[in-house]
């Protein structure tokens, strides 16, 4: 991890006297993660998952640990928050913010079959149409205007292909109007390290660290893109239609979203694109090892800014 806040036993066991999960019976770190600090914590009463939040904005916690309660209050298979004894979800341990969720069961896959790919367009759409009575709000802090301003922002930094990509992307973008199309809660990151599995069956969708409020097909684009992009960047088709006859299942996309679909594409291909090579360009300190290569996205920008997209 780039940032790693030590626990210790004699602090952890303070900690958990707050609520009423049993005798603790061991803990671990966890390796993977790069904004938040995890433990694996396990008590005779069950398996917890403890996070730390390192460089979230405070002000956003409570609409993180929210959708998740509300999420997995109406049967929707992700980490449910703990309370404490006196109700509360957040709290705080070594002067950061902290939270337990239930911890599931099941492993992230990194070659998804079919029927994994339906499982989470399936899960996404739901995720969309529960997440309508949600009444939390959270702007989307990688949006449009940080598109633009980091792409300006890398524009003097890069080199000649990559400049012209950048300020070709930017002007196509404008042409695309996000918030015309159908909003609501988004997870914003749900990658194939997002998602759990036993076999073929999805047992968790996790890391709810960038959800926010935005247009649900961007989040679509967004899945699609990482669960059916090949590694030179064109999209595997069977993959592609399965995931979104899914997903189409439980939410059904209007005529303005299917216009918009190839654009939306670009956009969140154009977003992990920029965000990773901002990361590489101004790298923090202690967060080389963490460093995702932008090339991959850049691969599937390129993709769709020349092939037509995936049937909607």
């Amino acid at each position: 991890m780039s940032v790693f806040t030590k626990v210790s036993h004699a602090e952890l066991l303070a900690f958990l006297q707050q609520y009423s999960l049993g005798e603790l019976l061991g803990f671990q770190g966890i390796g993977e993660g790069v904004e938040n600090t995890n433990y694996f914590v396990d008590t005779d009463g069950g398996r917890w998952v403890l996070t730390l939040f390192e460089r979230l904005n405070y002000d956003d916690l409570p609409f993180f640990l929210g959708i998740m309660d509300h999420l997995a209050a109406r049967g929707f298979q992700c980490p449910m928050p703990i309370r404490n004894r006196a109700g509360e979800m957040l709290l705080s341990l070594n002067q950061k913010p902290a939270a337990l969720v239930l911890r599931l069961t099941g492993q992230s896959v990194l070659f998804p079959n079919l029927q994994q790919c339906a499982a989470v367009g399936a899960a996404l759409g739901e995720l969309h149409v529960l997440g309508q009575t949600f009444e939390g709000r959270c702007d989307n802090s990688r949006g449009v205007s940080w598109r633009r301003q980091t792409g300006e922002l890398l524009v003097p930094k890069t080199d000649s292909i990559t400049r012209r990509l950048i300020e070709d992307e930017l002007a196509a973008q404008d042409a695309l109007d996000l918030s015309s199309l159908p909003q609501g809660v988004i997870h914003a990151d749900l990658f194939k390290d997002n998602v759990l599995f036993v076999d073929d069956r999805l047992t968790g969708v996790i890391d709810f660290y960038y959800a926010c409020n935005d247009a649900l097909l961007y989040d679509l684009a967004i899945t699609l893109n990482d669960w059916c992009a090949e590694a030179d960047g064109h999209v595997n088709s069977a993959r592609a239609q399965a995931l979104i006859a899914a997903y189409c299942a439980r939410r059904e996309p209007d005529a303005r979203e299917r216009s918009a679909w190839p654009l939306v594409l670009r956009a969140a291909a154009f977003r992990f694109f920029l965000s990773r090579l901002h990361d590489w360009t101004f790298p923090r300190e202690g967060d080389m090892v963490h460093i995702k290569d932008p090339n991959p996205y850049r691969r599937i920008l390129l993709h769709h800014r020349e092939h037509a997209a995936p049937v909607l």
